[in-house]
């Protein structure tokens, strides 16, 4: 329903009373499950379909959606970004509030510890939800778990902020846990663990449970983040397909968030590597995706013949050298339940034959966890795989995950061999001289929603980061594994999106009156430029470019925005004069006069579609806010590759003191074919090189 009503309005009273007009036979309290009224009007019933249908047409409601189940979308990754533990601090970071909207925190974790800290800062507004089980400190200060219908099973889930799944851990560390040192994954990737900003506070709001995250629950948190004064939201959480904005929770509550200057930081998704696949992408939110940092993780083979193959895994196990008889999973097959060969060659559970299979080593032809292999008794796992190999996860018995020509190679030793043998080596690190690239996983644009607003906004490191783990979630899915870490390596979009929420608030702990489109501005502006060598589909698999904290904190100038500029855009999208007003609370008309063209939002970056093989031109208007050297003057650096011009005007911008804005246009001619064309624009003062994507590209939308 928008923004809160003026006055003194019992926005609860206003809620049943509404249900109570659509469900007549009933107390509109009974069906109430959450009422939003804290930072923004709305609120969360259990109705029929004709029932939310009768709803969607009284006066004062913006949208109606049902709530659906969203999905879960670094000892080393903070240094490879050129962030290390020395560099310069603000005297306010440990004023700072990080709101973590997740699946709760393991308090005890050592990440968490809160010796050296102060008071609770003032502003907070926030409460713990303690309980037997789960208590606050100094640097958790403050915790909740929503659960709408209160359905839970305790076999797996904790009625309290604890977290038993792991995910809500690992990004809060990531995001802002302490030093930790000697952390590693049974030795693997060992150093010291820190957050971005170390010395920051953490609120917790627990939305996801062992089966997901639910939509009102998210609202609900979103409310409260807001109110209890979080100066940055993450979420790493996501649909599965892209929705409209106001029929999109998260999108929903980043806006609110946005109109009471808290910049919310999401994972672009892991439906990667296909265009249009990111499904976090309003103009208002940071939306991350996932890339490499340089190191791996090599897993060697050595077979009975001497030849040696390298994979990849994550093997915590050590057999010492010592050789196993090794068979295929096509010739132990489990024909007493009806299985053949074609099944048994993948491994999956109930699908081989125990007798055949305990104490050897097994070649399969997919990569899983190994449940099916630790189920039959195997000793280890080889994987012949035709997936990408830039990622890996921990798994349940000694594994490593070969290419197709080595794995080809190994099965020929196998079919040619007598009595063949292998064994599988503990996991090494190695680095990685291609970092920083966009991993496959990763959700790739084009914006599905909003065709010219570039997404993802800008790439972090999401693959194979070591970060703080809790001690209710074992190390992996895999049943009779019950291995319990202090810290684990995991992959994901919801690991990228911590690391740009650490460097947010890093951002903001320095320039505090920052809005945050500003604090947004400074992060893509300053990315590090990456190249489509790596990665075929370009920007719209990386963004702007690769984080860089450290150079964020002086970007020189920014594109800033507030809600005026995204109530223009809306309008300009198409929404009508009633939502938009209810969404921001005044009269806001949408005319011809205030419908803001895509082209002109004052974003970071510049986007321009259109139907193959047609021609087109663009003029985008820009103004940049001075954050730099008092007098200063940029000139405009243009790259424009062939299909593509691109005019400044002016070419020099000059600046007499802090704060003034100067405002230019940027004019884009594209030839577009069926490729995408990449160009940029970069402000140079000789000091400062403020960075901005153009793209142009045939539109995936009809």
């Amino acid at each position: 329903m928008g923004d809160l009503p003026k006055g003194k309005v019992s926005t609860s009273s206003l809620h049943t009373s509404m249900l109570g007009e659509v469900v007549p036979s009933t107390v509109g309290s009974d069906v109430l499950l959450y009422s939003y009224h804290r930072s923004f009007n709305g609120f969360a019933a259990k109705l029929t379909k004709d029932e939310a249908n009768s709803l969607r047409e009284k006066d004062g409601v913006v949208s109606v959606f049902l709530s659906q189940k969203k999905q879960l979308h670094t000892t080393r990754s903070w240094d490879f970004m050129g962030f290390n533990k020395k560099v310069l601090r603000s005297v306010i970071e440990n004023d700072i509030i990080v709101g973590m909207l997740d699946t709760g925190i393991w308090p005890e974790s050592e990440s968490f510890n809160d010796t050296g800290f102060g008071p609770i800062p003032s502003k907070w507004k926030g409460t713990c939800q303690s309980s037997a089980n789960f208590t606050c400190n100094n640097k958790i200060i403050g915790a909740k778990y929503y659960r709408a219908d209160g359905d839970l099973d305790p076999n797996y889930d904790f009625k309290s902020p604890r977290d038993s799944e792991g995910h809500g851990t690992h990004t809060s560390s990531t995001a802002a846990g302490g030093l930790v040192s000697k952390a590693s994954l049974y030795g693997l990737a060992k150093g010291t663990a820190r957050g971005g900003v170390p010395s920051a506070r953490i609120a917790v709001y627990k939305i996801c449970w062992f089966d997901g995250c639910f939509d009102a629950d998210i609202l609900a948190a979103f409310d409260d983040a807001i109110a209890d004064g979080v100066d940055i939201i993450s979420l790493s959480v996501g649909n599965s397909v892209p929705l409209d904005y106001f029929d999109d929770s998260i999108a929903i509550g980043a806006f609110h968030s946005m109109k009471n200057g808290i910049l919310t930081s999401n994972s672009a998704g892991n439906s990667g590597p296909g265009l249009a696949t990111i499904s976090n992408l309003s103009p208002w939110s940071l939306s991350v995706a996932a890339s490499t940092i340089d190191r791996k993780f090599v897993t060697k083979v050595k077979l009975g013949n001497g030849e040696i193959y390298e994979g990849t895994s994550i093997n915590t196990f050590d057999l010492n050298g010592k050789m196993y008889p090794f068979i295929a999973g096509a010739a132990a097959t489990n024909t007493s339940q009806g299985y053949t060969s074609e099944d048994s060659r993948y491994c999956d559970p109930d699908t081989l034959n125990r007798t055949l299979v305990e104490g050897k080593i097994i070649f399969c032809d997919y990569l899983s966890e190994g449940d099916g292999l630790v189920e039959a008794g195997a000793v280890g796992g080889v994987f012949n795989n035709y997936k990408p190999k830039d990622y890996v996860s921990p798994s349940a018995l000694p594994l490593s995950n070969l290419n197709l020509d080595d794995g080809r190679n190994v099965l020929n030793y196998l079919n040619t061999t007598e009595n063949p043998t292998a064994t599988i080596f503990k996991t090494q690190v190695e680095d990685n001289q291609f970092a920083p690239f966009v991993v496959s996983f990763s959700s790739r644009g084009p914006n599905p929603i909003t065709a010219d607003i570039l997404k993802p906004d800008l790439t972090a490191p999401g693959v194979d980061i070591l970060a703080a783990w809790s001690g209710a979630a074992p190390l992996t899915d895999v049943e009779d594994d019950t291995r319990l870490v202090p810290y684990n390596i995991i992959s994901g979009t919801s690991m990228s999106c911590p690391h740009a929420t650490g460097a947010a608030a890093y951002v903001k702990s320095f320039h505090p009156t920052w809005s945050p489109a500003a604090i947004k501005s400074a992060l893509m502006t300053t990315a590090l430029p990456m190249s489509s060598e790596n990665n075929l589909e370009a920007e719209f698999a990386y963004g702007a470019g690769h984080i860089n904290p450290a150079q964020a904190v002086r970007p020189g100038l920014i594109y800033d925005a507030g809600e005026a500029d995204f109530v223009n855009f809306l309008c300009g999208q198409g929404y009508t004069t009633n939502q938009v007003s209810l969404v921001t609370g005044c009269n806001k008309s949408c005319s011809e006069e205030t419908n803001g063209m895509v082209w002109d939002l004052n974003y970071p970056s510049f986007a321009l579609s259109a139907t193959p093989g047609n021609s087109v031109t663009r003029v985008f208007h820009r103004t940049v806010t001075n954050v730099g050297s008092a007098v200063s003057t940029y000139k405009a650096v243009v790259k424009a590759p062939s299909g593509l011009v691109i005019q400044v005007q002016p070419s020099i911008l000059s600046f007499k003191s802090l704060g003034q804005k100067v405002s230019f246009t940027v004019t884009v001619k594209a030839e577009v074919g069926n490729s995408m064309l990449s160009g940029g624009l970069i402000w140079d003062d000789g000091v400062h090189q403020v960075r901005s994507p153009i793209v142009a590209y045939a539109s995936l939308l009809e």
